[in-house]
């Protein structure tokens, strides 16, 4: 936790009309880590993202890359920092293969000419890299099983080199062998040196791959966790509000008011003793 943040959030807030979706939180994403970013439905954890990756311009607050104030107000402000974004819809193009997907948009070309030997090339040295096993790239993404387009999407954010990965839920729809070569390839984004941000429900696969934790609840910051440190239950009790609710309420204050009860009770005692 002793190196700088590659990327920071302070005070951030957005709006959306009369509902206030952030309330001052804060975020700090560490290069080599894998850091989590939990809470339950409604707690704010799409639109912070969404803020990072420029769909949503923040309203009030302050974000940093490498220690430098920046402003994300569209999404090719991310991209040219090097913030990539895997949504959980993953946006493929089924009807295109493994090459196209992945330099979509971004194109390798030789004067007007696309260069598909270039592409294809490159392709298969960055799923060599990540230890993807594709049997045929030039197959179209619909006939890939759901993990194997899990790791296309992730590969195609890998094209541009960025520094930050954020993946919104990729293991949500996924059987168990396939969850498992996910979260592989998280770990080998954490040690090729990038800083990825994991938003997921699963705590099974945050305590297997995340470094830390941190916990919205109600749109507000409720803790920030380092894994081996902390046990599921308490990240849970964070996320639920467990530690905070009207019966934990109620067993703070019986106390206090046990004694003012007992109080006049002791004076009348006191008083009849000779």
């Amino acid at each position: 936790m002793t190196a700088a943040p590659v990327l920071a959030l302070r005070g951030v807030s957005k709006r959306f009309g009369a509902v206030q979706a952030l309330s001052d939180v804060d975020l700090e994403i560490r290069a080599g880590e894998v850091t989590a970013l939990v809470g339950d439905n409604g707690a704010g954890k799409s639109t912070l993202i969404k803020t990072i990756a420029g769909v949503h311009p923040i309203d009030s607050g302050d974000i940093s890359f490498k220690g430098r104030p920046v402003r994300i107000t569209r999404p090719h402000d991310a991209q040219d920092l090097g913030i990539a974004t895997v949504y959980q819809d993953l946006a493929l193009c089924d009807n295109l293969d493994v090459v196209a997907n992945l330099f979509l948009g971004r194109e390798l070309s030789r004067g007007s000419v696309l260069d598909s030997v270039a592409m294809e090339r490159r392709a298969r040295e960055l799923l060599d890299t990540l230890s993807i096993r594709i049997p045929n790239v030039r197959i179209p993404v619909a006939s890939l099983s759901g993990g194997q387009r899990q790791v296309v999407a992730i590969a195609r954010a890998l094209v541009g080199s960025p520094e930050v990965v954020i993946l919104d839920e990729p293991t949500a729809a996924l059987g168990v062998e396939q969850t498992a070569q996910v979260l592989d390839l998280v770990e080998r984004l954490r040690d090729q040196g990038l800083a990825v941000v994991l938003i997921s429900h699963n705590m099974a696969d945050v305590q297997a791959v995340a470094d830390s934790v941190a916990v919205l609840r109600l749109g507000r910051n409720n803790g920030v966790f380092r894994v081996e440190e902390t046990s599921g239950e308490t990240i849970i009790a964070a996320i639920t509000g467990a530690a905070d609710n009207a019966v934990t309420r109620r067993r703070g204050r019986r106390p206090a008011a046990s004694q003012e009860s007992r109080e006049p009770q002791a004076r009348e005692e006191q008083e009849k003793t000779p």
